[in-house]
């Protein structure tokens, strides 16, 4: 499949992209060549070949779940200039 520059101007104006006319046919080349990549990817045979996250057979390492950090949520509502049942207040700023 092939892009055409009314198809790349389309694609631009969606995507609220500006783009100058002497860019769209270079855009259109990189997009054209994009699309004939994944093309020559999917016409590869993958039969027989079991599907896999990570090419090394390792367990991840986690780390213990555990608390690691000071509860600061008191001292800093404190230094809040105003706070209310444990949030902070702001004003308004959308009417």
């Amino acid at each position: 499949m092939s892009f055409t520059i009314e198809t790349v101007r389309g694609i631009a104006h969606l995507a609220r992209l500006a783009v100058d006319e002497p860019e769209l046919e270079a855009y259109t080349q990189v997009l054209s060549r994009s699309l004939d990549l994944l093309a020559q990817i999917n016409a590869a045979d993958t039969t027989g070949i079991t599907e896999m996250a990570h090419p090394l057979d390792v367990a991840q390492r986690l780390r213990p779940d555990a608390v690691t950090e000071p509860d600061v949520r008191e001292a800093c509502l404190a230094q809040a200039p105003a706070a209310d049942a444990g949030l902070f207040l702001v004003p308004k700023v959308i009417e």
